[in-house]
Parts: structure tokens; sequence; C-alpha cells
């Protein structure tokens, strides 16, 4: 019940992102909601998707398209009354990114699979939807910035997978690691934490 809940916020919170990307370019409403939809879902598709899952969740549960419909339309004529959007829409990403991780990295578990498996699809799963939003909104995609954003998915993701090993039977597993992912999301965008120089390319 726990991932369920956590998995229906994750999908409200990445549709709020892909309305605030492209809020400014004049997107009429069946657009917007379009790109939130397809932002908040498009990444667990590509999980179930690829571990060839008898039924992608949202068509299962259609719960989960209402969810991210809803979010959308609200984002759409909310938006416009927040100044700060962009806060919003760091903190509304860092909040769907961890949740989507962590809930991907424990479906895949539950279904069976390898931990590495689970953490290969949990990161996927959460990055996914944000290069969907950013490409189709004419963003730099976040994942390939210099501060952290895999990264603290991929810490999320194996933390989880330890957890789950050594304390199977704690019921807020997913809470911690999914605070850990959004924690370091916030202090990559708050206090400047990026990767060291030496691993980045130099120009010539």
């Amino acid at each position: 019940m726990l991932l369920y809940i956590l998995g229906m916020i994750g999908i409200a919170a990445f549709a709020i992102t892909g309305v605030i990307s492209s809020g400014k370019k004049d997107m009429d409403l069946f657009s917007l909601v379009f790109l939130g939809m397809v932002t908040s879902l498009g990444g667990g598709t590509i999980r179930d998707t690829v571990l060839s899952v008898e039924t992608v969740y949202w068509v299962e549960d259609t719960s989960y398209l209402w969810v991210a419909f809803a979010s959308s339309a609200f984002a759409f004529f909310t938006v416009r009354l927040i100044e700060d959007r962009q806060t919003v829409f760091e903190y509304a990403d860092s909040f769907g990114l961890a949740l989507f991780t962590v809930v991907a990295t424990e479906k895949v578990l539950n279904l069976g699979f390898q931990p590495t498996i689970a953490i290969t699809m949990g990161i996927v799963t959460g990055i996914a939807g944000g290069i969907i939003r950013d490409v189709l909104s004419h963003r730099p995609p976040l994942v390939l910035g210099r501060e952290f954003y895999a990264t603290p998915a991929f810490l999320g993701a194996s933390l989880l997978v330890l957890l789950e090993k050594n304390v199977p039977s704690h019921e807020f597993n997913a809470i911690y690691a999914a605070a850990l992912v959004f924690i370091l999301r916030v202090v990559a965008i708050h206090k400047g934490l990026y990767y060291p120089s030496w691993l980045l390319y130099k120009k010539r």
C-alpha cells in the first residue's frame, strides 16, 4: 500500500514538472496536459516494456492515468499563480525522481529480478520521464548536466536493495531510500554539489 501511494505522489510530482517546463511556450491545455502525462508515465512504461511485463502498469490500473491527467490539468490552471516556478520545478522534479526510483526498484525486486536489474531499472524509471520532458520542451536534459542527478538515483536504489536484503521486514525502507535521493538532489541544487572536475571532459 505504501509503494502504491508513493507511486501516485510521484506521478503527480512529475506531471507538474512537465507542465511547468513548457508553461511559457504558449502551448494549449491539451498539449501541456499531454506533456505532463507523458512525463509522469513515461519512465514506468519503459520499465515495464523492457522487462516484458504482461500489462503496463497504467493500463492495468487506470488510476495512475487519471492521477497524471488530473495533476497536469491542475498544474495548467495554477502554475501561472506561482511566482518562483523554477523552485517548484526543482523540488517537484527531485521528489518525483526519488519516488519513481525507489518504487521501481522495489517493484522489480518483487518481480523476482536480480538486485543489479532492480537498481538499473530504478534509475531508468527515475530519469526517463525527465529526459522525455526536457527533450519535448526543448530544455537541456538535467541528467546530462554537471550536478548530481542520476547518481542520487543510483545511491537510493542501492540503499533500498541493501535494506531489503538485510532488514526486509522494515516497513520504512522505501522512505529511507527516497529521502536519500531527495536530499542529495536538493543539496546538489542549492549547495553546488557537482562531479569532480577530473571526471569531466575538458574542452580543448
